[in-house]
């Protein structure tokens, strides 16, 4: 079995320090090295970032969704796998749908949990460790069990990303001969 090699959250890695199977991404607009990498990463499958001040206080510090834009306050920013998340909100809704988002867009259970299963790949595909993503301060104190059951394959919304077209399953990824989820087809709902 491969060994998997994460970033963690403290200290942050730089690119120089990640095995050299994982993809490197950077977004020069952001100072944090964590920051920037997932940055580069959703600008490099469509989605996008922008640097901002948030003057208030929204659904997460740091962090809001403007007009289907993610805009990041890093100074305010309390858990940078936050933007691995709200991005997996915007990938799994459709493109013309994406730009009219705006604040918490959370609400649709089958939308949130298709949204943990991407962020989870995207931590993943990464090398970041996915208690980034899923940390002890979010997902209604559910966290740890979303990490415990994901890292032993016991997925939730796999399903839901499977209907969009982004990944497959153990017996469709068979089937189609591709490789499973948490490998991902492609990232984005059409």
């Amino acid at each position: 079995m491969k060994r998997i090699e994460f970033i963690s959250v403290h200290p942050r890695k730089s690119a120089a320090d990640l095995p050299s199977s994982v993809p490197v991404f950077a977004d020069p607009r952001y100072a944090d090295p964590l920051i920037s990498r997932m940055a580069g990463f959703l600008a490099s499958i469509g989605l996008e970032t922008a640097p901002a001040v948030l003057s208030e206080a929204g659904f997460l510090d740091g962090l809001t969704i403007s007009h289907g834009v993610l805009l990041v306050d890093e100074e305010h920013l309390a858990y940078p796998g936050d933007l691995l998340h709200e991005a997996g909100h915007l990938a799994v809704v459709p493109a013309q749908k994406r730009k009219l988002l705006h604040g918490n867009v959370g609400s649709d259970p089958g939308e949130e949990m298709a949204a943990i299963a991407w962020s989870y790949a995207a931590a993943l595909y990464l090398g970041i460790d996915p208690a980034v993503v899923f940390h002890p301060s979010g997902y209604s104190g559910g966290s740890q069990a979303i990490l415990q059951n994901f890292s032993q394959g016991r997925y939730f919304g796999v399903p839901m990303l499977e209907w969009l077209g982004l990944t497959a399953d153990k017996k469709t990824a068979a089937l189609l001969q591709v490789s499973r989820y948490p490998h991902m087809l492609k990232w984005l709902r059409d």
